[in-house]
């Protein structure tokens, strides 16, 4: 279990206990490098206070509450159907399920780029901020293209060309379409905690947009992302039936 130095549970806004500033970038932007502990969001709706998924306290996440009356018919249809959970068989979780797991994830940042070390599958997403757009032709992946600017001191994530395989989150299973939109918006009010952001538009599936808002807290100096191994020929036992592919049951 990681451990790190208790923190009071203030408003964001207020000064850090350490004292120390922000680091920034060469261009002036605060740098959000850093290994950092985050809320384990099982459900997108609900609330969640206390402990981050790796232990450190101070964490918090305000849910969108009560998604499923957001969803549209074919939302409603595609989520009652039986699901298969394509993370038992290593393969990529996607990038906003990636944001709520049991591990923590740190931040490499450049003026023209952000980075992101996703612990869990030992994943990674490059974010580049140099003001490029997301290109013409996308082909569809996992954890979807990303490009970045920044608004005042807030870096703003923006994601689109998902394959449409992946969930919002784990305890309630909640799928996307290739349709998915992310628009995340990042911050660091102090030296110790990062203010995120996420909204989520997938028309297919909802409604309208809603928006998780989380705290993260850095976690203590020394403490690194960890070795995580998914790969020896996992398998899933589905009503006596054994599967070992993911082809076999799309």
């Amino acid at each position: 279990m990681r451990l790190a130095a208790l923190f009071s549970l203030v408003a964001i806004s207020c000064l850090a206990q350490s004292g120390k500033p922000v680091p920034k970038l060469a261009n002036g932007k605060p740098d959000l490098s850093g290994v950092w502990d985050h809320p384990r969001v099982g459900d997108m709706s609900k609330d969640y206070s206390g402990r981050c998924a790796g232990g450190t306290p101070g964490c918090s996440s305000i849910g969108a509450h009560d998604l499923d009356a957001l969803l549209t018919p074919f939302g409603k249809a595609e989520n009652a159907k039986e699901k298969f959970d394509y993370g038992v068989h290593c393969l990529p979780w996607g990038y906003v399920r990636s944001w709520e797991t049991p591990y923590p994830a740190e931040i490499v940042q450049k003026p023209e780029k952000f980075v992101v070390l996703f612990e869990q599958n030992n994943m990674f997403h490059v974010v580049p901020t140099d003001g490029r757009d997301h290109p013409k032709n996308l082909y569809p992946t996992w954890l979807g293209d990303s490009v970045g600017h920044w608004e005042g001191d807030t870096l703003v994530v923006d994601t689109i060309g998902s394959n449409g395989q992946t969930w919002l989150d784990t305890e309630r299973e909640r799928l996307t379409s290739d349709k998915l939109h992310v628009i995340e918006r990042f911050s660091r009010p102090d030296f110790e905690h990062l203010n995120y952001e996420v909204t989520i538009d997938d028309p297919v599936m909802y409604t309208r947009p809603f928006k998780n808002t989380r705290v993260m807290v850095l976690m203590k100096p020394g403490q690194e992302l960890m070795e995580y191994s998914c790969d020896e020929n996992n398998k899933e036992i589905n009503e006596g039936h054994i599967s070992d592919s993911w082809t076999k049951k799309k």
